[in-house]
Formats: C-alpha cells, structure tokens, sequence
C-alpha cells in the first residue's frame, strides 16, 4: 500500500474561544502597517472594532477597506489593492467571510506583484509568496482561511473564476468560533452545507498516482491519506453540528464543532480538490445569482448518487464517521440533513430554467481541473443527465 500524503497550511492556525485576542501580538510580529480587509455590515460590529484596537494598541498602523462585495468582482479586488497603494501596508489581514478572506489574498497578491486579478487565473500561475497575510474568518463554511484559493467572479465571463496558488495559503489564521455566534441561521446552514460539501468531495475525489512531483504540478492533486484524515474528522463534526447550530446561534458546543469542522473541510479540500458538485455549481450560480453554498449543496445528493458505483470503499466510512447504519444510508442522510437546514432540494427550486440544463452541462464539462477530479468519469450526456436529474429531484435518473 502506497501512503502518499501531502499537505498545505498556514504557518500557524489558532483555532478556539477567545483566540481572536491574540491578534495584536502575531500581526506585531509580521508587520507595522496593516490593511485590514472587510465588507460594510463587520466594519462598525463591536468584535471588528475590538480587533481594530488590539492593533492599534500593539503599535500598528492601521487602514480598513470595508469595500468587500459577495462573491468578490475583479473589478473590486483590482481598485482595493490600487487604494491601498499610498499607504504601503506590509500586512494584510482579512475579516470577515468567504469573500472577505478571498478579497484579502488577491489585495495581497495584487500589492505583492502588481499586475491585474486576471493575469494569475488558474493553477501555480503567481510567481512567489505574497506578503503576511492573517486570515480570521467570521462564519464556518467555505475554509478561505487555510486554503490556497481565491474565487472571484468575472462578468466577462458570466462565471466564478478561481486563482489558486500555495503561495495565497494565509501565513496565519485565527478561528475563534465566537465570532460565528451572531452568524444568523440562514447564512449559518449555507456556510455549513459548503463545508459538509467540500469535506464530501475531497474525501471522494480520484486517487491519482502519486508520481515524484505532483504536488508541485498540481495545486489539486486528488484524495491522499493526509486529506482523507482531516476530511472525515470534517464530515463528523459538521454531520453532528450543523443542524443544532442552525436551530440554536447560541450553541457553543455546536458552533465550535461547526467551525473546526469547515477549518478541516478546507485543510482537506485544499490539497485533494473538489469535484463535480462544485463544477456544476459554477454556471448555476452564475445564472440563478444564488449563493454558491446552496448551489453545491443542493447538487451533492445527486453528484454522490452518480460516484456511488465508484465510492462503496468511502461510502462505508463516511456512514461510519456520521454515525449511520450503513453505505446506503449515506444519501439519504445527506438529503434529510439538508432539508431540515433549509436547503432547497432542486435545481428548479434554486432557480434554475429548465431551457438552460444543456448550456449548463456544456459550461460544466468544460471546467476541466474539478470533472477531472471526480471519481466517475462524466461526458457530456452523463453531465446533462446529472444536471437533469437534480433539477428534476429524480436520483433514479442516475442509478
């Protein structure tokens, strides 16, 4: 048996109550000039500026770009980084969600080597590190803060596009699980459902031969022992405490198990890669305007039904790390999980026209890096029927 693993991670990663006070110390230690990276809603919350004040209070100059959009427009990452230029940061650091965190690595990167958000799409396209980056996440789903992605969305392109990179990896990330417990339940179950997702698919993507050097070939480079470790942990804690976490904000326990929970979804996901559900997102997405949780979610029960033939080895250690009777209650599990968090169980609920299912299969099958990495292959037609089976709530399509 061949144990290859490999994993990328910040240089330190504090995860628990309270450790959000230990910012003015590490930021000290990595630069003087702060830009720290927002959106308008977290920029007057009472935990911001308590953040705001622990780096003032260590010596730091500090400047806020509150400007984060949801989903992050080039154009916006583009104009932050200009603004930021006559105040000379040597530290980035970003609060808030997902976008924020994505906001702040291309800030950093585009400060760090100039250029435009456009000229390092794709996979190992930035040539070097970029400079500290601190990353504190605000809500538990997408694991921005220990991944090396950021995902922007391009009107050119009517699609997400994704810059990914070991080099935009956070060199610090602070999780304190307190700053979710105002994270209102909505947005708690679209965070959570993301996460659950990408502890799914990275547990279940391809396993590749591991040949010398593919680590630095590819920034996914499919399921290993390493990421299968941090991705069932993930699938545990997220199976036991998204549902509580979504009925009561309150919940500590549930919160923090939530929080870890997506912190390792992403440690996983971060080297193994996403799959399908994530490849049909994109075009979903861009045609609904809903958030890509949803999206993912909504697809998994029908991206899992497909792989089954493929994954009865994952299947039975998944069932075993959610605490099901068996493999075949692995979908089931999944699909009442999701309901009762409030995720819409269709396409067609999620929007979706049913006149643009072949559009979204061509756009699908085109986005190579993650169809590539799923454990069953999929062509065209077997993307079209995935696609209509999940519109049509119909996983008999797919048997």
């Amino acid at each position: 048996m061949n144990l290859f693993g490999t994993l990328r991670a910040p240089r330190e990663l504090l995860f628990g109550s309270g450790q959000r006070h230990a910012l003015g110390n590490i930021a000290a230690r990595l630069g003087r000039r702060a830009l720290i990276v927002t959106d308008m809603r977290l920029s007057v919350d009472a935990d911001f500026l308590a953040l705001v004040r622990q780096l003032e209070d260590a010596g730091i100059a500090v400047m806020i770009d509150s400007s984060t959009l949801p989903d992050v427009p080039v154009d916006s990452a583009a104009r932050s980084a200009e603004g930021a230029r006559n105040f000379a940061p040597d530290l980035v650091i970003g609060i808030g969600g997902g976008s924020c965190l994505d906001m702040a690595k291309c800030v950093a990167l585009l400060l760090t080597h100039g250029g435009r958000p456009q000229d390092y799409y794709g996979e190992h396209t930035v040539p070097g590190p970029v400079m500290p980056l601190i990353a504190i996440p605000t809500t538990a789903g997408t694991g921005s803060e220990v991944t090396p992605v950021a995902v922007l969305s391009d009107a050119e392109r009517s699609l997400k596009v994704g810059i990914s990179s070991p080099h935009l990896i956070p060199t610090v990330s602070i999780c304190d699980p307190d700053l979710t417990l105002s994270c209102p339940p909505a947005l708690t179950a679209i965070a959570g459902a993301d996460a659950l997702t990408h502890a799914l698919e990275a547990f279940t993507a391809i396993r590749r031969d591991p040949v010398p050097g593919i680590a630095q070939q590819r920034v996914f480079v499919g399921k290993n022992e390493m990421s299968d470790h941090f991705a069932l942990r993930a699938i545990s804690l997220l199976w036991q405490g998204l549902e509580a976490a979504c009925k009561d904000g309150t919940d500590r326990s549930a919160r923090e198990k939530v929080m870890l929970g997506a912190t390792l979804a992403g440690l996983a996901f971060g080297v193994a890669g996403t799959a399908a559900a994530h490849a049909v997102q994109y075009p979903v997405g861009a045609l609904t305007h809903t958030a890509h949780g949803l999206g993912v979610a909504c697809l998994m029960p029908y991206v899992m039904t497909w792989n089954a033939p493929a994954i009865q080895d994952e299947l039975g250690s998944i069932a075993q790390a959610a605490g099901l009777d068996g493999p075949d209650d692995v979908v089931p599990g999944l699909t009442s999980l999701f309901e009762c968090i409030g995720i819409p169980p269709t396409l067609r609920e999620l929007g979706l026209e049913e006149s643009r299912i072949g559009w979204v299969a061509e756009q699908s099958i085109g986005i190579a890096r993650l169809v590539q990495n799923n454990p069953r292959p999929l062509n065209l037609d077997d993307m079209q029927n995935l696609i209509a089976a999940a519109y049509h709530g119909d996983r008999s399509r797919l048997n």
